[in-house]
């Protein structure tokens, strides 16, 4: 029996371990480990590959969210739209910032309902959040017509989508805030939490900076009332390497997403199909099936390790139980979250190990 890991961070640092280790070492020579001239390098690095102007290094994603947020204005009276299939980050950040987190239901490749988004539209939406799940982008076109019929900012949820493109446009990169994790999992990672916010207005990059180092202007002076979001200069140093590899990274991932369509073929599952208008990077691979359970189970027997994105939805949680939903509401989340299943993409999967795969699963369903 083989053994397939969901991840494999081991190979990842193997593959890695003679060039970061002496970029690690030059992190500790220097003693710079808060702030400075790494990070400054990062956030100008990544504005580069997004093509934008304005990138602040946080030290997480779900930070990225809340500063974001709060850039625009978005607080107490106001709604926010955004799917309830997501990680729940998206609908946390909005909670915390005192705004109301109103769902609309997906599609069925698990991106936003455009048009279950226009019907959720009140006088007091203030936003719309499309979470670009799966590194698989939302429909942006009708998302911005949207917008800007009726007056409302975009804040892209893009924790799992860097790289991805729609219509040639960078995910992060369309909407009025873009909101990037480089936790661990994602395919451009840090060896632990940290993010990047994009913001289209100057002027709000300006006061994300000030609130990330608790809003002093100088040691001595406090010019807003801030927080403590900071990259570390080890994870900048680390990511800075990291973003080089990127394309590498993505190329691996797409080439066992293209394999897996070639040897599921036939197999009663549904896998979203490509579109030729978008380039998607796969975070994850989600198929979705019947008996997934039995499934899962059937494949961890075998050494394969598979995960769920996300198997309670957020309008479901103990912690949503205020808002007003119950089983129902979104009918589509609700049904794809009893039959998606994540199967491992990692850039250090072998083709025998995708095959091996592909045929534990056609085992199953015969």
């Amino acid at each position: 029996m083989r053994n397939v890991p969901y991840v494999n961070f081991a190979a990842q640092f193997a593959e890695e371990r003679q060039q970061l280790l002496p970029i690690i070492e030059a992190v500790f020579m220097r003693g710079e480990f808060v702030g400075g001239p790494a990070v400054d390098r990062l956030e100008e690095e990544f504005a580069l590959y997004l093509g934008v102007d304005n990138v602040v290094a946080l030290n997480s994603g779900t930070d990225t969210l809340l500063l974001g947020m709060k850039a625009l204005g978005i607080g107490p009276g106001d709604e926010v739209i955004t799917p309830p299939n997501s990680f729940v980050a998206s609908t946390a950040a909005v909670v915390a910032l005192g705004a109301m987190p109103v769902f609309a239901d997906v599609l069925e490749d698990q991106t936003i309902d455009p048009d279950a988004v226009r019907a959720a539209i009140t006088p007091r939406t203030k936003a719309i959040m499309p979470v670009h799940l799966t590194g698989r982008m939302c429909e942006m076109d009708p998302l911005m017509a949207l917008a800007e019929r009726h007056g409302l900012a975009v804040v892209e949820d893009a924790a799992q989508s860097v790289g991805s493109l729609d219509h040639g446009r960078m995910s992060g990169a369309i909407g009025d805030v873009g909101c990037f994790s480089m936790h661990p999992l994602k395919n451009l990672n840090a060896a632990g939490d940290a993010g990047f916010v994009v913001l289209r207005d100057p002027g709000h990059a300006r006061r994300v900076r000030l609130w990330r180092n608790h809003g002093l202007i100088d040691r001595e002076t406090v010019a807003e009332w801030g927080t403590v979001s900071r990259l570390d200069c080890l994870q900048a140093e680390i990511l800075r390497y990291r973003l080089q590899r990127l394309a590498n990274v993505i190329e691996r991932r797409r080439h066992n997403a293209a394999r897996y369509r070639e040897l599921l073929r036939g197999l009663p599952l549904y896998i979203p199909p490509e579109r030729n208008y978008a380039f998607d990077t796969y975070h994850t691979f989600v198929i979705q099936v019947d008996r997934r359970d039995e499934l899962r189970e059937f494949l961890a027997g075998r050494g394969i390790g598979t995960a769920i994105h996300y198997p309670i939805p957020i309008h479901l949680q103990p912690a949503a139980s205020g808002l007003g939903h119950r089983p129902g509401s979104f009918p589509v989340t609700e049904r794809q979250a009893q039959r998606i299943l994540t199967l491992p993409v990692n850039q250090f999967l072998s083709d025998d190990d995708l095959v091996y795969i592909a045929e534990t699963i056609g085992e199953f369903y015969r």
